[in-house]
């Protein structure tokens, strides 16, 4: 019988309609800088909605869920 772990999904509140791809992963904390976000992302390394995401202005909005280096998060939207 294989075990299968499901990736824990954190969540990240935004309050405008959407959020650029390279602003979610700095606000997450992902990386150190908004520059060190496009460079991982131009890299390939980061995927959006289970597809790898090269595109650095990618806007992501509620219900959307990137993943890099093994952490995923869900956009959802401030009440």
């Amino acid at each position: 019988m294989k075990v299968v772990v499901k990736k824990k999904q954190l969540p990240l509140v935004i309050s405008t309609e959407y959020i650029k791809l390279e602003a979610a992963m700095k606000f997450a904390a992902l990386t150190q800088t908004g520059g060190e976000a496009k460079e991982v992302i131009q890299e390939g390394l980061v995927a959006v909605n289970g597809e790898t995401c090269t595109m650095r202005g990618k806007k992501l909005r509620p219900g959307d869920v990137f993943c890099y280096n093994g952490r995923e998060f869900m956009i959802h939207a401030a009440e």
